[in-house]
This record gives structure tokens, sequence and C-alpha cells, in this order.
């Protein structure tokens, strides 16, 4: 196991392991669900905005623009950071991370947002019931890697 002295040697490191999709979520919140409330906005944890669902919404449909917010790029990441920061009113911030040759399950995929080369999301690329997203999401989140309160790190 190799030691880092500094979080830029971290950097070099992850670079040459390739590409990286990170996500900041405040302390206590899941890195790839939300809290269920009494919003109708939230469907078994998945935010209806994210994902395109049937009109039942008993289905998560393809779509190659909509999905989960991830950073590709170490800018892109502290600027998330920073606006996550001021609505978390003093919560720390972990940052959940994974590298793109990770087993991403059958079903999902890294696409790019054609409006930001920084940003990617973590689409449905077939049909699927909801609790089956649920349960791919989940398996990414154990998973991904964590810099825990990342302050330091960004």
């Amino acid at each position: 196991m190799q030691q880092f002295r500094t979080v830029e040697d971290l950097r070099e490191y992850i670079k040459t392991l390739g590409p990286f999709y990170a996500r900041p979520t405040e302390q206590g919140a899941h890195p790839t669900l939300y809290k269920n409330s009494k919003d109708a906005s939230v469907i078994m944890g998945i935010r209806k905005r994210d994902y395109l669902f049937s009109q039942d919404e008993q289905w998560v449909l393809p779509h190659e623009q909509m999905g989960l917010s991830f950073s590709a790029h170490w800018q892109h990441l502290k600027r998330i950071y920073r606006l996550k920061k001021k609505i978390t009113r003093g919560l720390p911030i972990h940052v959940f991370w994974v590298l793109e040759k990770a087993d991403i399950p059958a079903g999902l995929a890294f696409v790019p947002d054609p409006k930001d080369k920084n940003h990617y999301l973590l689409t449905v690329t077939e049909r699927m019931k909801v609790e089956a997203l649920v349960e791919k999401l989940t398996w990414v989140a154990d998973r991904m890697s964590v810099i825990r309160e990342a302050q330091d790190a960004l």
C-alpha cells in the first residue's frame, strides 16, 4: 500500500487509474438515494427530476440526458461542493467517488452531460422497475469510496 503525503499526490495517483465520478453529500445522507419524505418529488429515494418515470411511476425509462449527477473533474467538484456547503447549514460534506473502471450494474451507465464536459450523469440504459433502480443505486453506493469532511481535500 502506498502512502500519500499530500492531497496533490493522491490526485496524481488517481489520474493514473482513469477518470473518476464524485458526489458531495452531507453527513448522514445516502450517496445515491434521497430520504423519502412526504414530498411527492421523491419516489423510493429517487428524485423525479433525476430520471424519466412512466406515467404510473412504476417504471424508470432510459434517457441519455437524465440521471444522477456526478462530477468528473476537481474544479467541477469544488464548485458543487461550495454550493452544497451553502445549503447544509454547517453539516460536514463527504465526497463519495467511484472510478470509471468500476463494475457498474447492467442497465446503468455514466454518460457525459452535453452541456458540461466535467459533469456526468449515471443514466438508465434499459427500462426497469423503480425497485430495481433502487437496488442498483444502493449497489453502486456500497462500492463507492469516501473522503470524509472533504473541505481539507478540496
